[in-house]
Parts: structure tokens; sequence; C-alpha cells
């Protein structure tokens, strides 16, 4: 128990001038005699000692500690139990308590301070800072973090992930953001950097080696519960917690990751460099920089490649979304060739479809050319594409399609005049129509289509211009007509044979 000042001149004063014994002192100002002991004894007293009442666990103190000698980690619950068939008769809460006191204590192990020298080795580590909510799916925020061991100097970069593709990428932007290699990276045990260890024997993952093979590193992995090997990283995640991540407000991932590159260049690089006070953070890496590996020629490939099938459907399944490919790839297998912004799908050597990739969940990205190119194969397929179209611009297709059948109109007609309109007045005018005939209880296509025309209006619009083009249009051979009759009537009957006097 700690004490202020005023309290220990209280306890001096009653001790020396009230002659009050310890007892006394301690039950007046509600403290425990120890601390009145502590006190008297700093003060130059002689410590009282007191006679240690004989308790009910006093017989089995030797079988305790020679127990916890041979056994130091056996729990207190078994202890009990043996103590308990040895007659001991008391209860579990004090046997406990005495045994916390008893157990052997291990000693604390003393850690070198480690140094390194410029351009010899970085620390990398991953981060988890929450969660992401990109559209359907809730990613995990992850940072990776890299740092300099002799400059401190930090690249910090966030993914969605911290799978191999991702901890790829970030060792190649570290790399490319440094414009050099470390001799050495030390690895915490992660499964994208080592995948079985058994004691100095390491097996590292297979893409690892493949990248320090191109960029000329030596991987190490860090030894278990050895935290003071890799305490550079941590520390300096913690300092990104602290200094950069609280109370930080993003739009997106990408502008998350361009305010962590801003901050690892300005406010970072300003701070004090441990190795030497002199200098700054970033002033110790220019001077660090020149002893880097040199970058190669060509940056490491971290396209993701996974082998996809399509089903009977033509889409692929590549991390939660679905991809549309040419009808004609169905029931094959794929190859999924993905980076951060793209998704290209390969048939044996062919690209045969390119998509825009997507963080989301159970999204269903699709080239119109490929669906379309399938439905003019499936004439039967054209009432369901047409909903499919309206339920994919719209989140009030549905409910209004509902309310159309509830009222017993044809649904078929429905579907394409809706189709129509949406053809003449765009995706955006048609949604705010759908919605606001569901609100204003006219869900039906006439209701939609006077409120398409009274907003027309309101922005002082021309009509749209109806262009009807049937599905299917049948190639027709006209035959050429002869037109020689034609020519001899534009020729004369007959010339005149006599003046035109003789008929007078």
């Amino acid at each position: 128990m700690t004490i202020n000042k005023d309290m220990e001149a209280k306890i001096l004063r009653y001790h020396f001038v009230e002659k009050w014994r310890t007892g006394t002192i301690a039950t007046q100002l509600g403290i425990h005699h120890s601390v009145v002991d502590r006190v008297l004894s700093q003060a130059g007293l002689p410590k009282v000692e007191r006679t240690e009442r004989t308790s009910i666990l006093t017989p089995y103190l030797p079988f305790i500690i020679q127990t916890l000698e041979t056994y130091p980690t056996l729990t207190a619950v078994r202890l009990y139990e043996m103590a308990k068939q040895r007659g001991y008769p008391g209860g579990p809460s004090q046997f406990r308590h005495r045994i916390s006191e008893l157990r052997p204590r291990k000693q604390p192990e003393a850690y070198l301070r480690l140094k390194s020298l410029p351009g010899e080795q970085a620390q990398v580590d991953w981060g988890h800072f929450g969660h992401l909510q990109i559209g359907q799916a809730k990613r995990a925020l992850m940072a990776y973090v890299m740092v300099l061991s002799w400059s401190r100097q930090i690249f910090l970069q966030f993914y969605v992930n911290q799978q191999t593709a991702s901890f790829l990428r970030g060792q190649v932007a570290a790399f490319e953001a440094f414009n050099g290699v470390p001799k050495v990276c030390l690895f915490d045990n992660m499964k994208t950097a080592v995948l079985e260890r058994n004691g100095s024997a390491i097996r590292f993952h297979p893409a690892l080696l493949d990248l320090s093979s191109h960029y000329h590193f030596e991987p190490r992995a860090a030894a278990p519960a050895r935290g003071n090997e890799k305490g550079r990283v941590e520390r300096a995640i913690r300092y990104i917690r602290d200094n950069f991540f609280a109370g930080r407000h993003y739009s997106s991932l990408e502008d998350l990751n361009a305010q962590a590159d801003e901050w690892c260049k300005g406010t970072s690089a300003e701070r004090r460099c441990p190795e030497d006070p002199q200098l700054s953070v970033g002033e110790a890496f220019l001077q660090e920089q020149p002893g880097l590996l040199a970058l190669p020629d060509n940056p490491f490939d971290t396209r993701e490649h996974v082998v996809v099938r399509a089903q009977k459907t033509p889409y692929v399944r590549f991390d939660s979304n679905d991809y549309s490919v040419p009808h004609q790839h169905v029931q094959t297998s794929l190859t999924v060739n993905a980076c951060l912004k793209e998704v290209r799908i390969i048939s044996g050597t062919n690209v045969i479809a390119t998509h825009l990739r997507s963080f989301s969940k159970g999204e269903q990205i699709e080239n119109e050319a490929h669906v379309n190119a399938l439905w003019l194969m499936k004439t039967n397929a054209k009432q369901h594409r047409a909903q499919d179209r309206l339920c994919q611009i719209s989140s009030h297709a549905q409910p209004l399609l509902q309310h159309i059948i509830d009222r017993g109109h044809a649904l078929k007609g429905a579907v394409n005049r809706l189709n129509q309109l949406l053809d003449d007045y765009g995706a955006t005018e048609l949604h705010q129509a759908m919605g606001e005939a569901i609100e204003k209880n006219a869900p039906y296509v006439e209701g939609v289509a006077q409120i398409l025309e009274y907003r027309r209006e309101r922005r002082q619009q021309p009509p749209p211009i109806a262009v009807s083009v049937p599905n299917k249009v049948k190639q027709y051979c006209v035959k050429p007509a002869n037109l020689t009759q034609y020519d001899a009537l534009s020729t004369p009957l007959c010339q005149p044979s006599c003046p035109v006097g003789d008929f007078a």
C-alpha cells in the first residue's frame, strides 16, 4: 500500500510524540499494521518481528514445497486435491493463495540491445487496425509495416487482408519507396513468410523465396518469444497507432494510403533518430540509402494467379465476387490473373475477359457483351433478362413488379414498357420515378411514365425520340427489278408525219 507524505508524518508523530503503539496507529488511520512497520523502519527503528500463527496448512508445507520443486507448473487445483487425499481439512481459497506465495518464480531473462549497420537489416510485420466496410463486405484493415533498423525509416501501406499477394505487394512497394533493398529482411513467424519451423530448421514460403531470389536479400525469421529481435517494427506499429491512425479520417483505402505515404515522408521522418540523436530519421535515411542493394531492372510480378472453373452460368468466382466470361467457356477451367485494380480471366494464353476489381462481397460484375451474346442465343431467357436489367439499375424494381403482379396486370408487358422507359429516360430518372410511384401509392407502369413526363417538362427538355428496333432482323434477299419498261415510258410514243396545219 502506497501512502502520501502527510500520512507518513502522522504515523511518526503518533509514535514519537503520542507514544501510540503500532496497532493503535493502524486502527485510527485505517491502514494495515505492515504499513506502519514499514514507515517506522524507514525512520531508523528496528523492524518489529511478529510470531507467525500456526496454520492448518503448516503440516503440509514440506510436501507442497517438495512437489513444487519437482513439478513447478503443477496447478493449485491439482495440489489441493493431493493435499485433501492426505487429510488437509481446509478450503480451496486459502490454499490457492498460499500456493501462489510458495510457487518458485522463474528468473527473468535479460536481453542484449541489438545493433545494426546502415543498409544491413529491415524488420517486417503486420498490424491490425479494425475493419473497413466495402459494399457488402466487412474487410480486415491490415497495415504492412517495414522499418529500416538503422535509420528507423518507416514504410506503411494498408491492405484489406494479409494474404500472400498483399504481403508480396507490400514488400515490392517498400523496396520501391526506399529505392533500394536491405541485405536482410527479418520477419515474424507469419504464415506468408514461414510455413513451419522446428528450432533453427525453418521452411520459408516458396513465394518469399522467389521474391528474395529476385531482389537478392536474405530472409530471416525471428526466434519465437524474442521481442528484442523485432522490437523496432513492433515499436513502429505502436507509434503508427498513436501518432498516425488515432483520430484519422479517410474516405477510402486509397485516401488512407495517400495520407500514410505523406506521413512517412513528413511527420515520421522528422522525429529524432535513436541511433544518432543529432540526426532526424529522414537525414539518417539519406545516409543509409546508398548502402542498400540496387533495385533490379524489372519489378517482381505480384499479380494473383488463381485457377477457377466456370460452371453452368457464364461467371467465375474470385474473392467472393462473380465475374462474367463469354458463354463458350462454361464448364471449363480458367485462370484469374488479378491486381488491385483489374481482374483478367485467361483461357490458355488468351485473355477472354477483363473487369475492374471489386472488394465487395456477392457482387456480380458483368460485361454487357458477354450476357447479350448468351441472351441472343436463348430466346426463352428474354423476359428474365429484362427483369434482371431493371433490378440491376434500381432497388425499387422488385417491389414495383410485385405490386403489378398483385394488382393482376400482365407482367410481360409491364417489364417491356419499363425497359423502354429505361432506354428513353436513363437509369437515374427511372430509379427515382419508380421510387416516387411506390411512395405515392401508384405502383403501375403508367404512373411511372407520368412521373417521368412531369419531371421532363419541369426541366424543360424535349420528349425522347422513340426508336423501335426488332429483336431479330431476318436477312431478306430483294430481287432487283427490270427498269427497261420505265425507260420506254420516258421516250415519245410516235413522231408527227404531217404538218399540223393539214388537220385544219
